[in-house]
């Protein structure tokens, strides 16, 4: 999946490890349903410290780290409306 972000391009399965892509579907689906920021930023929380299948903590990369404030601002901005 090739995700654009302002002028950058992050293709999902080259610029993410599996461990962040695996992260990743499940914050693409709490975007969608949290009711707050907090509630979102405390399931990232979550799920970066659990790993992938409970496998330990995941370091988030830039390029992760690029996506999850582009959902925190899709998140803010479908809040306020």
């Amino acid at each position: 999946m090739i995700i654009r972000i302002n002028k950058k391009e992050i293709d999902t399965n080259k610029d993410l490890s599996a461990p962040e892509r695996h992260i990743l579907q499940k914050l693409f689906l709490w975007e969608s349903m949290v009711s707050s920021l907090d509630e979102f930023r405390k399931k990232k929380n979550e799920a970066l410290e659990k790993g992938w299948n409970n496998s330990g903590p995941i370091k988030p990369s830039q390029n992760l780290l690029l996506i999850i404030n582009e959902l925190e601002s899709r998140i803010k901005k479908r809040l306020s409306k």
